[in-house]
């Protein structure tokens, strides 16, 4: 397994520890979440992926900017859903 294929699965796995903090009502959980998906973007060479996925970790932080919480928790779900995918 490359080392993009291993931190787009451990985003994935961040974003839906997201979804399901806000979904629970643990806002601090789910904005600590959110924080480590964020820096884990950071570890994945651009260079190296598809033109989508790049799109998609370019709108990963408008998440952050939300103030719907419940909308927060579905694009945190979607985005993981979508990384998931991609790092298979």
């Amino acid at each position: 397994m490359n080392k993009n294929k291993m931190v787009l699965g451990s985003l994935a796995m961040d974003l839906k520890r997201v979804a399901l903090g806000y979904h629970n009502g643990s806002l601090v959980t789910a904005r600590r979440f959110l924080d480590e998906a964020i820096k884990r973007k950071k570890e994945i060479d651009v260079a190296n992926i598809k033109p989508y996925i790049k799109d998609l970790l370019n709108k990963l932080e408008n998440i952050k900017n939300e103030k719907d919480k419940e909308r927060i928790a579905e694009d945190a779900l979607m985005y993981s859903t979508l990384f998931q995918n991609a790092a298979l």
